[in-house]
C-alpha cells in the first residue's frame, strides 16, 4: 500500500522514481528524442525504456537557396538502454 511519504518529491530523482511504469519524454544530446515506458533507472540517469518511439531530427543546408531542411526521422523500439550520459532532459507525463 502506498503511503503519502511515497509520492512526495524531496530530490529530482523522486520525479523520476514517480514515473516508473509510466511513459515519459527524454531529450538526448543530438537531436535525439525518446517517449517509451520507463522500466528502470539509476542515479546516472540510465535507463530502460520500453515501447520506444524514437525521434531523430537532421537539418541540412540546400547548397543551392541555402534554406534548411529538416528532416525527421521514426522508429519504434521493444526495448531500450538510455546510457545517461547522452540525457538533456526526461519529462514525466503530465499530473491532473
Amino acid at each position: 500500500m502506498a503511503t503519502e511519504e511515497d509520492n512526495t518529491v524531496r530530490e529530482p530523482l523522486d520525479l523520476i522514481r514517480l514515473s516508473l511504469d509510466e511513459k515519459v519524454y527524454v531529450k538526448l544530446k543530438g537531436e535525439r528524442e525518446l517517449r517509451g515506458k520507463l522500466h528502470a533507472y539509476d542515479q546516472h540517469l540510465n535507463m530502460i525504456l520500453g515501447d520506444v518511439e524514437e525521434t531523430v531530427t537532421m537539418v541540412e543546408i540546400d547548397e543551392e537557396t541555402f534554406e534548411e531542411i529538416i528532416k525527421t526521422n521514426k522508429r519504434m523500439v521493444p526495448y531500450l538502454f538510455v546510457r545517461g550520459d547522452g540525457v538533456i532532459l526526461v519529462s514525466p507525463p503530465l499530473r491532473s
